[in-house]
């Protein structure tokens, strides 16, 4: 009795996608499509509107500082002179304040939740700061301008106290009330809860075999995170920050709350004299008649374009310090 050894067709090897492959690649496509078609659409918006005073105003609308606009009693519009000059050194000048207290304070909040805190403990301030990220800018802006002011203003002239030989700390007249310094602050603590959770995410994400080869090799866990940790985690904080940083220069309500808006270029961080685009466009858009609302549009443009940037240059720094932790 013999037997025949059957033997199988060749099975079809094809790189032909599954129908679910092909739905959810299409529906992540269109996400990401509608969100670059989004922001192109906003882009041309506020180009549109806001090409009539780019125009008019030229360079001017960059490097002068003041925002003036004259009607005649049948409201047409005589004279403008719109400069943007005083709102971007605001702007500037309140985020760096913000970003330089709160990317320390994320980093060594990351780090204690991921190798300090016990397990209890970490998912009660995980919630916590998941939460925080959450809440409105206007209760911030309250909280400052309420709880928080009176307190800034004591660090403020101490800082004074102590630096006021260095022209940033330099405060004459000595008015700190509502100063950048004061926004700044706010803002920080607006900022600390996305820090955190960025760079709590990149830190979690360290090899696990480099971290017990530190201990195999005697490291103290201090010792463990300065060779391992932060070399891994470095371009995911320097991203971190750079969105808060751009989280901070975009914030209207807070700021607006805590700052006192002023069309004078001040470099000067203690002293109560600023602004920023974003307080300038919701100061003035109430009131402002059509011509002066194109004027806040190219405001709103120019803002647009300076977050755009620091989001490339975010893109560009993780890029070249990404290497760093393989």
């Amino acid at each position: 009795m013999s037997t025949s050894t059957v033997i199988p067709s060749p099975r079809e090897i094809s790189t032909e996608p599954r129908r679910s492959d092909k739905v959810f690649r299409g529906v992540v496509s269109a996400g990401g499509f509608s969100s670059l078609a989004i922001l192109g659409l906003i882009a041309i918006f506020l180009a549109y509107r806001g090409f009539e005073v780019l125009k008019e105003e030229g360079l001017g609308f960059i490097i002068n500082a003041e925002w003036t606009i004259t009607q005649d009693e049948s409201a047409n519009v005589v004279e403008s002179d719109f400069g943007l000059a005083a709102m971007l050194v605001g702007t500037i000048l309140c985020a760096l304040v913000a970003v330089v207290i709160a990317v320390p304070i994320s980093v060594f909040s990351a780090l204690y939740l991921n190798f300090y805190a016990p397990n209890w403990l970490k998912k009660i301030l995980v919630a916590v700061i998941d939460m925080m990220a959450a809440f409105p800018s206007i209760l911030f802006g309250i909280w400052g301008f309420l709880v928080l002011m009176p307190s800034v203003e004591y660090w403020g002239k101490l800082i004074n106290k102590w630096l006021g030989w260095i022209p940033l700390f330099e405060v004459k007249p000595y008015f700190l009330s509502r100063s950048p310094f004061v926004a700044g602050v706010v803002l920080a603590i607006m900022i600390i809860p996305i820090v955190t959770s960025i760079a709590r995410e990149i830190f979690a994400q360290a090899p696990l075999d480099r971290i017990q080869a530190a201990f195999a090799l005697g490291a103290t866990r201090w010792a463990m995170i300065k060779a391992v940790v932060i070399p891994h985690g470095r371009s995911g904080v320097v991203g971190g920050a750079m969105l808060g940083l751009g989280r901070a220069m975009g914030e209207t309500v807070a700021v607006y709350t805590v700052l006192n808006i002023v069309f004078q270029i001040n470099w000067h961080v203690l002293l109560g004299a600023g602004g920023n685009v974003a307080s300038l466009i919701i100061l003035k858009f109430g009131e402002a008649n059509l011509y002066e609302i194109k004027g806040l549009m190219a405001a709103g443009l120019v803002l647009f374009l300076l977050t755009l940037a620091v989001n490339f240059l975010a893109d560009f720094i993780v890029k070249r310090t990404g290497k760093s932790g393989r």
